[in-house]
């Protein structure tokens, strides 16, 4: 030790143990001591700097790199390597300097407001905080609330911290360019009812956007938050939705009489004239019947007149008498003829 430790203890009891109330021991003494100990080891302070210069050396030259991040090492501010993940050498400080950079890890951006404390009930900003950010206007010249958020990490960590300045500003204005290029392009009702469609275009323009700046950072999402208009011009809005929905009710209520009407009607449409159809086909078949047996009749005829001429007055004889019922024919020179009044009554009955 630098002084005799035993000599103290005993000036300690000396004093009465040392206790609070015990003077303390005199710092000029102790210095002197220390200083008796220096002169006493070979080589004064310059053991005393080459420790301190090897601990330095020591801690600049090795450090440790984390499983979700990579070190970029810069010689004299010029890029020279990438190391991995663990434990790595460098040049002493002042030659060569790492800059870690977390290539796992997802960063977040958000868009029209701001997370206070997250939580099971998670605390924003107020919605007038950042009404440059999230009011745009749409395709159809309507003003959308629209409040997103953006997923990313870093993919280039070279690009990323060397071929953009401020990456992080340049970040968030290319994110509102496109997505503000995507709400331009479409009308109110897609921005309110096609959120999930529109975040993905919103990614894919972000994506070349960043690529094309070099920024080296890859999109992992874009997730829009509920849209709507202005609070100020809702209850109109709502009036207009209502009235769209009242109108396209109509309109389905109309198509689907036009779809009980319009096919029943066809269909009775096709019945009369199929039946028309019909009829005129048993018409003309009906004619030419009745045209080819009257030239039958007619050659018969011409063969045999007075045979054909009875056969045909027989034939019609025979149709016609028995629609005539029973008849009596009576001879008008007949003499002394007694009417039978029972004539043609049949047994049992009365005719």
């Amino acid at each position: 030790m630098a002084w005799d430790w035993d000599k103290l203890q005993q000036q300690k009891k000396s004093t009465g143990g040392g206790g609070p109330s015990g003077p303390s021991p005199n710092l000029d003494d102790i210095f002197e001591k220390i200083k008796g100990a220096r002169n006493k080891v070979p080589g004064g302070w310059w053991i005393v700097i080459v420790i301190i210069i090897l601990l330095f050396l020591g801690s600049s030259c090795f450090y440790t790199v984390g499983v979700d991040e990579v070190g970029v090492i810069q010689r004299f501010g010029k890029y020279v390597r990438t190391t991995q993940p663990g434990l790595n050498f460098k040049l002493p400080s002042g030659v060569e300097k790492v800059t870690k950079v977390k290539v796992r890890y997802v960063f977040k951006e958000e868009f029209g407001f701001r997370t206070l404390q997250a939580g099971v009930r998670t605390r924003y900003t107020p919605d007038s905080s950042y009404q440059n950010e999230f009011l745009m206007l749409t395709g159809d010249l309507n003003v959308a609330v629209v409040p997103w958020i953006v997923q990313y990490r870093v993919k280039d960590p070279y690009n990323y911290l060397f071929k953009v300045r401020n990456v992080t500003k340049t970040f968030r204005d290319l994110s509102q360019a496109s997505m503000r290029l995507v709400v331009g392009d479409s009308s109110i009702n897609e921005v309110i009812s096609k959120r999930q469609e529109l975040a993905l275009k919103a990614k894919v323009l972000l994506q070349e956007m960043l690529d094309e700046a070099d920024t080296g950072i890859k999109v992992v999402t874009v997730e829009m938050k509920k849209t709507n208009v202005p609070e100020p011009v809702q209850p109109s809005f709502n009036e207009v939705n209502q009235a769209v929905q009242e109108k396209e009710r109509m309109i389905y209520q109309a198509r689907e009489a036009y779809n009980k009407v319009i096919p029943t009607a066809r269909g009775q449409a096709e019945k009369t004239v199929k039946e028309a159809e019909a009829y005129a086909l048993d018409r003309v078949n009906r004619a030419e019947g009745d045209a080819a047996r009257f030239l039958d009749r007619y050659n018969a005829y011409v063969l045999a007149k007075d045979v054909t001429r009875r056969r045909l007055y027989l034939e019609a004889m025979q149709v016609i008498l028995p629609k005539l019922g029973d008849k009596y024919i009576v001879d008008a020179d007949q003499k002394n003829f007694l009417p039978l009044l029972n004539m043609g009554i049949p047994e049992g009955g009365r005719k």
